[in-house]
């Protein structure tokens, strides 16, 4: 998935210590370099898996287990390296299995799904993992291991960072490239076109709101029926889209891209889809000059930019991973096997995508949003002292200790927990008074909560009672002041905006 704490698939060369970059999440003050990751990196854990996951993995490798290591990383799927002996010889595969209950979260970007897209690119000629087996019932999927480093971020060489995303670049021309029929992913009698696609898209994200439940965020609602309203009018080409692209979601190593990663949101449909992916993952992973990468894109895959398309398709990606995060709650997404997920990453990724969102969705509408209020001034308090020794203490005391990198990543996660509890500790009251106040100008009523003004505003954008301009600046109002309540946990992701598209 879109967060980029740690890998997806490959043989990826264990990782140096946390820099000072890394470990300064312990700090209350906000970070000026570097990226809320976690630090990558396989560590064994035992076995670890269930008995019958285990059986089947030696049964289709073929060989007997010798370890399995969960990884710190694998967005919203977990992630493992199985070392197995087969016949004498060492092997390694990765695994990827989703434990969740798909009927209770309607998700349809399935580990069975993307399955089909690896073995369909097998022998495609590009870089990705040879298929090696679908569980039979589970979701879990076997593939070969490829060897290289995923964050683009640890790249300081500037030659070795154009290099590397030149050759991406190139390979994601390569895929738009490739015929879906061919591929045996359309019938070739199929009548297919781009806007059924998309409206495809659409229909699975109505499809998870309703069998999830619960009222959806106005932005989401907003940006749902902006969407369906403006599906592009354009003709072909159709192309295997990988969604979710980019920095991140490719292994490299000596200048190249061994591998590219992570295909669950793969689908068919219009190239700029993928082009809007990159812009986002690259708010997360700086990846260098867009427009020279995007113009290499366009010379290879023989397909120009075209702006607006790219536009709408920032707004279908950003409503996308809203989606994903719809109905989940906190816990929800943290319990599970092995620990679950990272609540820090959920928090933080969650913030910059919702705002991201709105900004891209009120660039499309011609929207102009409300700037920043400062916070008032609050003087220190003894729980903002004890805030401060927490985080220290898991600094100085905690994480040193600390080997195995799925626990750095999750102690990392939760000082950024912290470090947001402490600036809501101190600036709730203000923030949540400023949220009733705005609500309730913009309905024109008069809550006595601010969680009961947010469901009004809710049902009326989701009854379509208020204009949606008027209401995505007054959502944005409080996205704003979340920002500000998360700044010191996100680092530079707080200040991180689309860039204008360039057409070529």
């Amino acid at each position: 998935m879109v967060s980029s704490n740690g890998i997806e698939i490959g043989c990826m060369v264990i990782s140096s210590p946390p820099s000072q970059n890394e470990v300064s999440v312990f700090s209350r003050t906000r970070q000026h370099e570097g990226e809320p990751m976690a630090t990558e990196g396989p560590q064994d854990q035992g076995v670890g898996l269930p008995p019958h996951l285990v059986s089947w993995i030696e049964s289709v490798a073929g060989g007997t287990l010798a370890s399995a290591r969960r990884m710190a990383g694998g967005g919203r799927k977990q992630a493992w390296f199985i070392d197995l002996d087969v016949q004498g010889a060492a092997q390694r595969l990765f695994f990827r299995w989703d434990p969740t209950d798909l009927s209770s979260t309607g998700d349809p970007w399935t580990v069975r799904r993307e399955a089909a897209i690896y073995e369909a690119l097998n022998g495609s000629g590009l870089p990705v993992a040879a298929f090696v087996g679908l569980h039979p019932t589970e979701q879990a999927l076997l593939l070969t291991c490829l060897p290289g480093e995923a964050r683009f971020s640890r790249m300081r060489d500037e030659a070795d960072r154009i290099a590397v995303a030149t050759d991406f670049m190139g390979h994601l021309a390569g895929l738009h490239r490739l015929d879906p029929q061919a591929l045996g992913l359309i019938p070739t009698d199929s009548a297919v076109t781009l806007a059924d696609l998309v409206h495809e898209q659409i229909a699975e994200f109505d499809a998870i709101i309703e069998t999830r439940g619960g009222a959806v965020d106005p932005v989401l609602q907003l940006a749902i029926d902006w969407l369906r309203a403006n599906v592009p009018a354009v003709d072909g080409p159709i192309v295997v889209v990988q969604g979710d692209t980019g920095p991140g979601n490719f292994m490299y190593a000596d200048g190249k891209v061994t591998a590219i990663v992570d295909w669950e949101l793969a689908h068919l449909g219009d190239p700029m889809d993928d082009v809007a992916w990159v812009q986002l993952r690259s708010l997360q992973d700086p990846f260098g000059d867009l427009d020279s990468l995007f113009a290499v894109y366009a010379e290879q895959s023989g397909n120009a930019l075209d702006a607006a398309r790219i536009k709408y398709y920032r707004v279908l990606a950003e409503a996308k991973i809203m989606v994903m995060g719809h109905g989940v709650s906190v816990r929800s997404r943290t319990d599970g096997e092995g620990g679950g997920g990272d609540p820090g990453a959920r928090l933080i990724f969650g913030q910059l995508h919702r705002r991201l969102c709105a900004e891209t969705l009120a660039d499309v509408m011609g929207v102009d949003l409300p700037q920043p209020v400062p916070f008032p001034d609050t003087a220190p308090t003894d729980d903002d002292a004890l805030f401060d020794i927490v985080l220290g203490q898991m600094r100085d005391v905690i994480t040193p200790k600390i080997e195995d990198s799925l626990a750095q990543q999750r102690i990392k996660g939760l000082a950024r927990v912290l470090k947001y509890l402490a600036e809501s500790s101190r600036h709730r009251a203000w923030v949540d008074a400023a949220e009733l106040a705005e609500i309730d100008a913009a309905l024109a009523t008069q809550h006595t909560d601010v969680a009961a003004a947010r469901d009004a505003l809710a049902n009326a954008v989701a009854t379509r009672t208020i204009d949606p301009a008027l209401a995505l600046s007054t959502v944005y109002r409080q996205i704003l002041r979340q920002n500000e309540l998360l700044r010191s946990a996100s680092g530079v992701l707080a200040d991180r905006h689309y860039s204008p598209v360039s057409a070529r």
